[in-house]
């Protein structure tokens, strides 16, 4: 957490999020200030819904073979707008700094980097949507025990192991995800 914001950390949802949508999510913080938090969940999978179909769809020619990966759904807002989180060996003139070695660019000039292997990034996904918070919504959230954090790595992050990489998170904090209850306290 750096100057008292979660940008690039993960969020965690606790098992009794309010919001059906969030979960078991495992959501990147893209973005985080004392205005607003934006995120993007990275355990999402939008099935049927490949990155190719989508470069097809957008009508982006591939001069490569890409793999078949899934689209996320990034969160419920804006779902129709696409956000690539990708390493930050990529560096376009839409690119935002997420934290250490990782980056969004919402922009069509880095799926044409990836689909014709011009500079493209070491690592990408795109997501459909993003997570939003209002000034001070996401900080409340934290200490009513809404969400846990922990540091990304490249696996729990561009991982396609998606329906694992809630538990993983958890793991990689010292909880065990059987032991966590729905109802929050306090001491």
């Amino acid at each position: 957490m750096q100057g008292g914001f979660f940008s690039g950390q993960l969020l965690i949802a606790m098992p009794g999020i309010s919001d059906p949508r969030f979960e078991r999510a495992l959501i990147l913080v893209c973005a985080h200030d004392e205005q607003h938090a934006m995120g993007v969940a990275v355990n999402r999978p939008v099935e049927g819904l490949t990155f190719p179909e989508l470069l097809t769809r957008l009508e982006i020619k591939s001069t490569i073979v890409l793999p078949p990966d899934l689209v996320l759904m990034g969160g419920p807002v804006e779902r129709e707008r696409g956000f690539v989180v990708h390493t930050g060996d990529y560096t376009g003139e839409h690119t935002l700094a997420v934290g250490d070695g990782l980056a969004l660019t919402a922009s069509r000039e880095v799926l044409a980097a990836i689909a014709t292997h011009d500079h493209p990034p070491r690592r990408a996904f795109l997501a459909l949507g993003y997570a939003g918070w209002g000034a001070g919504q996401l900080e409340d959230e934290i200490k009513e025990n809404v969400w846990l954090t922990c540091e990304p790595d490249d696996e729990l992050v561009f991982g396609a192991d998606y329906d694992r990489k809630w538990g993983r998170a958890l793991a990689k904090i010292g909880v065990d995800p059987d032991r966590l209850s729905a109802i929050a306290g306090r001491a």
